[in-house]
């Protein structure tokens, strides 16, 4: 477990922080943009659960759980001594995406026929989730950038795949199941 005491410890004061095995880095590499744009995502989560209840609110408390172990996972580099250590990285793990799939399948059963790009809107729930969407389509991008020079988890960038698609049709589900969805119509406003 984690105890935190101190909240400041001032060592980032020169644009250096840690990463997860000690290491010191500028807070603007990569590997700290993609785990703190994750840490993004989760605040944006945090806000669509104000909007939700039920199941909804318990599967984005999971997805919240499951962000900060991605968190954890990007933090520290994977390196081939990892499976030897006393106690291993925490890593994101297939599971976590199998989950999301069948969450996926399950809420896309009962939504209506998508016969329209839509606009995000609608609810609240479902214009935070939305915005969870985008910006876990970000956390993918710097992840996916991050794999072409550095090790990264693979369930990592397919977990943060699926969240967006998660988000998706979720948004619809909070749009009474796609009904109340914000439709594009091209050109509208020519």
């Amino acid at each position: 477990m984690v105890t935190l005491n101190k909240i400041y410890t001032r060592s980032g004061d020169t644009g250096e922080t840690a990463l997860g095995d000690g290491r010191r880095v500028v807070k603007h590499d990569l590997r700290v943009a993609t785990y703190g744009t994750i840490d993004e995502v989760n605040s944006v989560v945090g806000l669509a659960r104000l909007h939700a209840s039920g199941d909804m609110d318990a599967a984005l408390a999971r997805i919240q759980n499951d962000l900060f172990d991605l968190g954890a996972d990007l933090c520290r580099p994977e390196t081939d001594a990892d499976a030897s250590t006393e106690y291993p990285p925490l890593r994101a793990t297939q599971a976590q995406v199998d989950r999301l799939e069948a969450e996926i399948d399950a809420i896309n059963a009962d939504l209506s026929t998508l016969k329209s790009f839509i606009l995000p809107g609608g609810t609240p729930l479902a214009a935070h989730l939305h915005l969870v969407r985008t910006v876990s389509r970000r956390a993918e991008r710097l992840a996916v950038e991050l794999a072409t020079t550095q090790k990264v988890t693979p369930a990592a960038i397919r977990y943060l795949n699926r969240l967006s698609d998660w988000c998706f049709v979720a948004a619809r589900a909070a749009n009474n199941n796609g009904a109340n969805d914000v439709l594009w119509v091209p050109g509208a406003n020519r």
